[in-house]
């Protein structure tokens, strides 16, 4: 038995110190915040998704103040104030990708966020360009037109996914989805083909409230708990066993120690953290470390990697329970 087990590994072509990524924060959006993840024991970080009508919005109004000369007789024999272009459009992302490469010693995965064809493949492309290390695309997605069918959902992300991957060149490719797809590993299968390096299990959605004030709906963010994890386990145990070419990344609902366990045993790759940082800060990604360190000692594994997959759905007794051969064992058990 080691005292001392061996938490490295890989994950999208990378070599990981460790199995536990720090996904997009607010601490990630600045060097600061990046090096205090790295020094809690981050082994790679997330930055923030890059959105492209975030970009375009941005592109337009200062296009428009750039313009007002032209349009406006007052201001002609007046010179503009200057505007600060660089921290419009997709600039400030491409700037913190290439000063968090020159500033950290660990991975540093980029993020788009998009669903539909368009400016993903440009965008990724210069991330990559400013030096990001793999790409993460982000399907933050809600199909909310009657007349798109599941089909025309699905063949728009492998669009997506497909010509992302055509431009990162010898960079890989995690690919961030929700459990609302008709039929996910069915998708898992479409998504590797379409180029997919990794699938990420999965996205959070944020739903709106009412503000029954002034009778408006208004955004709300609630942080993660522990109790979000067991559907990730779920569908990170079925589909690791049937997609044994795909990596799996664990996240939402990844608090402690203990969840990072979980999260690789049933067949992830890594797992993901971002609530638990909010909550606690840093540090709480150092405890969480101690806790996965104390139970590999504990359970005398020598390292992450023979850890992962001990319960997928090829590995336990009955694969079923992961299914819904539990459903009536749940309910149940309440009383």
């Amino acid at each position: 038995m080691s005292a001392n087990p061996d938490l490295s590994t890989s994950y999208l072509g990378l070599q990981l110190s460790g199995p536990i990524i720090a996904s997009s924060n607010p601490l990630n959006r600045t060097i600061e915040g990046l090096k205090s993840l790295e020094a809690a024991g981050a082994s790679a970080v997330v930055l923030p998704s890059l959105f492209a009508e975030e970009v375009e919005a941005e592109e337009l109004e200062t296009a428009m103040v750039l313009e007002t000369g032209d349009e406006f007789a007052e201001f002609a024999s007046a010179p503009l104030a200057e505007v600060e272009q660089l921290n419009t459009g997709a600039d400030a992302h491409l700037r913190l990708v290439a000063e968090a490469k020159k500033a950290l010693g660990i991975p540093v995965i980029a993020s788009v966020n998009g669903s539909q064809p368009g400016d993903w493949a440009r965008y990724a492309a210069q991330l990559v360009e400013a030096g990001a290390d793999a790409m993460e695309l982000n399907l933050y997605d809600l199909p909310v037109e009657p007349g798109r069918s599941p089909e025309d959902v699905e063949v728009g992300y492998l669009r997506v996914i497909a010509s992302v991957k055509r431009v990162i060149g010898e960079r890989q490719l995690a690919v961030k989805i929700s459990e609302f797809l008709s039929s996910l590993p069915h998708f898992a299968v479409r998504a590797r083909n379409a180029g997919a390096d990794a699938l990420v299990l999965f996205n959070r959605f944020y739903g709106p409230d009412l503000d029954l004030d002034s009778l408006s709906v208004v955004p709300t963010l609630a942080l993660s708990t522990s109790a979000e994890l067991p559907m990730r386990l779920r569908w990170v145990g079925i589909l690791s066993a049937q997609q044994p070419e795909l990596e799996f990344a664990v996240t939402g609902g990844v608090h402690t120690g203990e969840d990072v366990v979980k999260s690789l045993i049933v067949g992830g790759q890594v797992a993901y953290t971002a609530s638990a940082l909010l909550d606690g800060g840093a540090g709480a990604l150092t405890s969480m470390l101690a806790e996965l360190k104390g139970w590999l000692v504990e359970h005398d594994y020598e390292s992450v990697d023979e850890l992962r997959g001990a319960m997928d759905a090829s590995s336990v007794d009955d694969p079923h329970a992961f299914e819904r051969a539990q459903y009536m064992k749940v309910l149940n058990s309440w009383a």
